[in-house]
C-alpha cells in the first residue's frame, strides 16, 4: 500500500509541474500555444484556461490526499 501511494504521488507531482507550466503567466499559456489568444474581457480566460485550472485542481487534491495518506500510513508503521 506504501508502494502504491508512493508511486502514485510521484506521478501526480510530475502531472502538476506539467499543468503549471501550462498555465499563462505574463505572455502566453496553453490557449494561445492552440491559437485561442482572443478571449473575451467579460470570463478573463478562455475555456481552455478554465478547463486547465480545473484539471490542476483535481490533481491537486489527489496529490494532498496522497501525502496525508502515506503520512499516515508510515506513521502507523514506523511509530511517531
Amino acid at each position: 500500500m506504501i508502494i502504491a501511494f508512493t508511486v502514485l504521488l510521484v506521478v501526480t507531482s510530475l502531472f502538476m509541474i506539467l499543468l503549471i507550466l501550462l498555465h499563462k503567466g505574463r505572455g502566453g499559456g496553453l490557449s494561445d500555444m492552440f491559437g485561442g489568444g482572443m478571449s473575451t474581457g467579460l470570463g478573463g480566460s478562455s475555456v481552455a484556461e478554465k478547463n486547465l485550472d480545473r484539471i490542476t485542481i483535481g490533481a491537486t487534491i489527489i496529490w494532498f490526499a496522497c501525502t496525508v495518506a502515506l503520512g499516515l500510513l508510515l506513521k502507523a508503521k514506523y511509530g511517531a
